[in-house]
């Protein structure tokens, strides 16, 4: 996974950009325009018609750049706007679901957040398992603990052929230990912000990742 969209996993947030003063679709822009060629669209509780006009936004530029976009949760609106496919949490579609309705090739994510949680999620059709929050962040209220490096790689010694996202308040100065620890790309939402431009926050990733 990692050889095929790099080591940056963009999640375009739809409550956080509207605190930043950005559309949906414009920060995505950005983030496709700095680099990013793995991208999520997260936006609970939105309308859906407004939500697939986001995403069929987002799908036709990002089609321009070679780029991935999943869509977080709505399998419907994945499915419906050509998206490549879904993220699934842990109370989301079950995964077999999911992949029933976006198809065979599509990609189909999960959120772990325990060991267990882990194992079931290994066991389903996933393209990738997400771990995390790795570290302490606001962005979204998980109900988990942080699990910290120690637990990506006890994911990645699990995992085998199966990608491991990282995910929850990584940073750029965080994100090369995380993937240190095995990760196949590092999920980062607030901190694509750091700084009000979000274009050159993801290329500082996208140059400072690139082995």
């Amino acid at each position: 996974m990692a050889a095929e969209w790099g080591p940056l996993y963009a999640i375009v947030d739809a409550g956080l950009a509207a605190r930043h003063d950005w559309t949906v679709p414009d920060l995505a822009a950005a983030c496709l325009d700095g680099g990013a060629r793995l991208l999520q669209l997260r936006a609970p509780g939105v309308p859906s018609d407004v939500l697939e006009g986001w995403c069929d936004a987002v799908v036709a530029r990002g089609s321009g750049y070679g780029a991935t976009v999943v869509v977080n949760d709505r399998v419907d609106v994945a499915r419906l706007c050509g998206a490549a496919g879904v993220h699934l949490g842990q109370d989301d579609l079950p995964v077999e679901c999911a992949r029933r309705i976006v198809g065979k090739h599509a990609v189909v994510g999960l959120s772990t957040h325990t060991s267990e949680q882990l194992g079931a999620a290994l066991a389903k059709p996933v393209t990738y398992v997400a771990v995390g929050p790795v570290y302490p962040t606001g962005t979204k209220d998980t109900g988990y603990r942080p699990v910290g490096t120690s637990f990506v790689r006890e994911a990645v010694a699990r995992a085998a052929a199966t990608p491991v996202v990282a995910i929850g308040g990584i940073t750029l100065e965080r994100a090369p230990a995380v993937l240190a620890a095995g990760a196949a790309a590092v999920a980062v939402i607030g901190d694509l912000l750091a700084g009000g431009a979000p274009a050159a926050r993801v290329r500082a990733y996208v140059d400072g990742l690139a082995k």
